[in-house]
């Protein structure tokens, strides 16, 4: 019994869990040399692996635990670590090529390395993941570095050098979600965990083909009783993997049909008739009977053949449709007579240039145990120790909110990696806010967001965490999903706009409005609660009978405001000055004597004349406009007032000396942030302001004229109502 001695350095436990058996192996790795310390091997008392896929995981994890007893008994230490391999079952690969590039010159470590390798590693499942069409889900579970690449050139070793980019082309595989899990779950029964995975061809390759062999073109076939792995080298790397489902097991079940044996007895028989002249055996009628090796050999031959001719197959396929120089095969199920020259023949190279590999490539491998087996059984054993010190590669278990999840272990998995393998909604992660509320004011959008709820409750085995927080194997994640706040809810009052007061002089005193505002053409006060949808109107002005019920004042007679002859329902707006009489006896009917027939008349003399003005001068409106929009040139003018574009109220076409106070149909609007009042018609549409205003339309100079209706555009026809905001500019010289 070898023993663990101090200073050995940590030991690595290798697993090969083959369809036959599983090999067992620990050693160390000192003075550039790996030390196996000890061997067991252990066959499946049934057949609960087939084609390298776990079929009875409870039973194979029994066998696993038998392996692991055998070998802490040996070293006196327990094992609670495992490295493994995947059989290539449904191998996939993908190769890519990644980057990194620093600001300046970067002297390259080995960390920078490896996180070079797990970017590409990244980089090609995202590849893997956007070309696969199988339904079936696939894990990354080995990649081998072909080219490193320094600041653009082609380099052996990346350590050391100073680069401002580095980059490698890596082939990745990938394997399906039910490989991968069956193996772990049968290395957890036997109390284990998984330190590294990676393949079995790229295990094999570690031991069986060192790098000053890989400049050339070969083949490495690792035979096992299930599957056939093979891997590719040329010009100093690993090109390509691959697998057949053809390999040891195939030959048992031909022998089992002829000798009418049990699949255990056509194992011996197979294994037997490589040493032995004749095998004696039992059939299933209980009978004594005798095989010679070469009748063995005889009903094998023509499989053999099938066998190796797939393999071959293969090879060229990975090799780009052609040949290689020479084979290595490893595995038991190559040391089947006649393998190897059959494989020669089928690639069409010399039968010494096909190999069985074993203790001839085991010169750097130190045997610190007793008996130690250095066949080409014991290559993948050894290989997946050694995979160990060049690759890290492995995944993780742990429960989130009850459910097994697996995650690629990274070295920085979080709760958030955890709840997105888990479907986890991302939603439910972070905090929700409640409804939003919408509305219009002043014909324009506004919402206010809803509150905002509480975030999950995160706890990771029992201690308070968060998204971020790492998780590890074995780890219990608990997530109590994030909660929707209230519904977004508003008064009024609390408008920006309701906020501000109008301001007015009223008998040479200043007075403080407070704004008003109309929801869906209702008055409503500041305690309202907006609804969703609904549209608000803010008033910016009061009438006179308004000002005198707020201030809570007798309305008396002769009223004007900005000094204009004015009426109770007469619009007030910002800054205007309003006054009256509150002692005077006049009323608005003492204004004028006269008898009903005399008012008719007067009253429909006044509104002919004023609506042929106001027709008269919104049909050269609309023509002047019409022509300047078409590109006349020359035929419009510039803004009164030095041609600043802003709007002067002038009088309308039927008011002037004598004609007295306006009449009902009297609107106010603001035209360039100045108030102007329409008068003369029963309604008005937008070309009538141009009969109001001192604005002129026959110096454009090369300009276009721009119309704003309530901030956007106009439509020169359209009605205008109480309190329109109205602008009209020459473009480029707005006021």
């Amino acid at each position: 019994m070898a023993g663990v001695r101090e200073g050995q350095g940590q030991l690595v436990f290798g697993l090969d869990i083959g369809t036959r058996s599983i090999v067992g192996t620990v050693g160390y790795m000192g003075g550039g040399k790996f030390h196996v310390l000890a061997q067991y091997a252990r066959e499946h008392d049934t057949r609960s692996m087939l084609d390298g896929q776990i079929h009875d995981i409870g039973r194979v994890g029994q066998t696993i635990r038998q392996v692991k007893e055998m070998l802490e008994a040996d070293l006196n230490r327990k094992l609670t670590e495992v490295c493994i391999a995947a059989a290539g079952r449904v191998l996939r690969t993908v190769t890519t090529h990644a980057e990194q590039s620093f600001d300046e010159d970067h002297e390259v470590t080995e960390e920078d390395i490896y996180s070079l390798s797990t970017l590409g590693v990244e980089q090609a499942y995202e590849e893997f993941v956007k070309n696969n069409e199988s339904e079936m889900k696939f894990y990354c579970v080995g990649y081998t570095p072909m080219r490193y690449y320094m600041n653009g050139y082609q380099i052996g070793n990346l350590e050391g050098h100073k680069v401002r980019n580095m980059a490698v082309d890596l082939i990745a595989t990938f394997l399906p979600d039910d490989v991968v899990d069956g193996l772990y779950k049968a290395v957890e029964q036997a109390d284990l965990h998984v330190a590294n995975l990676t393949l079995e061809p790229i295990a094999a390759i570690q031991l069986a083909i060192p790098e000053r062999f890989r400049m050339l073109n070969m083949a490495l076939v690792d035979v096992g009783a299930g599957t056939s792995d093979i891997s590719i080298t040329k010009d100093g790397t690993i090109t390509a993997y691959g697998m057949i489902p053809v390999a040891g097991d195939s030959l048992t079940d031909i022998i089992v049909q002829h000798c009418l044996v049990d699949f255990e007895t056509a194992e011996r028989i197979k294994r037997q008739a490589g040493d032995r002249e004749n095998v004696e055996y039992q059939d299933i009628m209980g009978l004594t009977q005798t095989i010679s090796a070469g009748e063995v050999e005889k009903i094998l031959a023509a499989h053999v053949r099938e066998m190796a001719k797939q393999v071959a197959d293969c090879i060229r396929e990975l090799n780009g449709d052609k040949s290689v120089s020479a084979v290595f095969v490893v595995g038991g199920g190559g040391t089947i007579p006649g393998y190897t020259e059959a494989l020669s023949e089928e690639l069409d190279i010399v039968k010494e240039r096909v190999a069985i590999r074993g203790q001839e490539v085991m010169q750097s491998i130190e045997f610190e145990n007793v008996n130690p087996r250095r066949d080409s059984m014991m290559v993948t054993p050894i290989g997946i120790c050694l995979s160990y010190y060049v690759q890290s590669n492995n995944f993780i278990f742990v429960d989130f909110n009850g459910k097994r999840v697996k995650l690629y272990d990274n070295g920085r998995l979080s709760v958030a990696d955890a709840a997105v393998q888990s479907d986890f909604s991302n939603e439910d992660l972070f905090p929700k806010r409640g409804r939003a509320l919408t509305y219009q004011v002043n014909g324009k959008s506004r919402m206010v967001r809803g509150i905002e709820g509480e975030a999950a409750v995160i706890h990771v085995n029992d201690e308070p965490a968060d998204i971020y927080s790492q998780v590890h194997n074995g780890d219990h994640v608990k997530v109590i999903p994030s909660t929707a706040g209230e519904a977004a809810a508003m008064e009024l009052g609390r408008l920006p706009e309701l906020a501000e007061q109008l301001h007015v002089v009223v008998n040479g005193t200043r007075i403080d409005l407070p704004k008003t505002a109309s929801v869906n053409g209702r008055m409503e006060n500041e305690f309202y609660l907006i609804q969703d949808g609904d549209d608000i109107q803010v008033r910016n002005s009061y009438t006179v009978r308004e000002i005198a019920e707020f201030m809570d004042v007798p309305l008396g007679g002769r009223i004007l405001v900005n000094d204009t002859p004015a009426k109770q329902d007469t619009r007030v707006y910002e800054n205007f000055t309003l006054s009256w009489d509150v002692n005077a006896e006049t009323t608005f009917a003492d204004l004028e004597e006269e008898t009903e027939e005399d008012a008719a008349k007067r009253q429909a003399a006044k509104e002919a004349a004023r609506e042929a003005a106001a027709a008269k001068a919104a049909e050269e409106a609309a023509r002047r406009i019409a022509g300047q929009a078409a590109g006349e040139s020359g035929n419009m003018g510039g803004a009164a007032a030095g041609g600043s574009g802003a709007a002067t109220r002038i009088p309308g076409p039927a008011e002037g000396p004598g004609t007295g106070f306006q009449d009902s149909c009297e609107i106010t609007v603001v035209v360039n942030k100045l108030p102007v009042a329409l008068n003369g018609k029963s309604n008005y549409v937008f070309v009538d302001v141009f009969s109001f205003i001192n604005f002129d339309l026959n110096d454009s100079r090369g300009r276009s004229i721009v119309t704003q209706l309530n901030g956007r555009r106009a439509e020169y026809m359209e009605p205008l109502a109480e309190g329109d905001t109205i602008e009209i500019y020459w473009e480029g010289n707005e006021s």
